[in-house]
């Protein structure tokens, strides 16, 4: 049974950062993991994977250390179910805007007593060998980040009820959706909203996650890290074009 290394690291108070990979790309999740990254976002609601193209890129990610995590399409049990059974140790679930939502994602994640997660066998559990039922079950519930996403107004109008919710361990608070919900007022408006409610986060004791970052904005993520955020989340397409235009800079600069 495997141990969610970015949990762990969460647990002892070290800020983590993932990559979101949008498309069927092993390579890349192994690339993150040897470069250090803590977790890989593979990104099912934007991105075209089907379940088998996740399996491999969950295997990409155990071989390489980086704990495997996917943002989902939807709410549905099946969906939570059909994911998490490939291997992945969290799932990031978006436009959750309400505590009942919260509360039915969570025990969706995990099995009795804390969930009603649909029983199976296969890799989760280790195809059964060498541990039993109950061992592997309770260790898959301590092992999985259940993290929905606050990118809408209403999830900041109920964000106390979302607060009380047991089982959710981390709120992602994505900077696109929530300026998009917001009337696209302008990025310094969305940042004064997410730095109000980042605190009232790790306040009730949840971890906080901020995506919708730029690669180029460094000096924005760490002012989120100051108010909270230990759970980051970048484009590695983003990543790819800053470093394909730093490069060609360079380049030209030395002519």
């Amino acid at each position: 049974m495997r141990t969610n290394a970015t949990k762990a690291k969460l647990n002892r108070g070290e800020v983590v950062f993932g990559a979101i990979i949008s498309r069927h790309a092993p390579d890349l999740v192994e690339l993150f993991g040897a470069l250090g990254y803590d977790f890989v976002m593979i990104d099912c609601e934007h991105g075209p994977m089907n379940l088998d193209e996740v399996e491999h890129m969950v295997r990409a990610a155990e071989v390489f250390g980086i704990t495997p995590i996917t943002r989902i399409p939807d709410h549905s049990d099946s969906t939570i179910l059909r994911h998490l059974d490939r291997g992945v140790q969290g799932i990031i679930v978006p436009h959750v805007d309400t505590g009942d939502e919260a509360d039915a994602i969570a025990r969706a994640s995990r099995y009795y007593p804390e969930g009603h997660r649909g029983v199976g066998g296969g890799r989760v559990h280790d195809y059964s060998v060498g541990v039993s039922r109950d061992d592997s079950t309770r260790q898959v519930n301590a092992e999985t980040l259940v993290i929905p996403m606050i990118e809408d107004t209403l999830a900041v109008e109920n964000l106390e009820e979302i607060l009380k919710v047991q089982g959710v361990d981390i709120l992602h608070v994505a900077a696109g959706d929530l300026g998009q919900s917001m009337g696209n007022p302008g990025q310094s408006e969305v940042r004064r909203v997410m730095s109000e409610v980042i605190p009232k986060i790790r306040a009730a004791g949840k971890f906080v996650g901020v995506g919708g970052n730029s690669p180029a904005d460094s000096e924005g993520v760490a002012e989120f890290i100051k108010l909270g955020a230990n759970f980051v989340t970048i484009s590695a397409h983003g990543l790819l074009r800053l470093g394909a235009e730093d490069f060609r800079r360079r380049v030209q600069d030395a002519l």
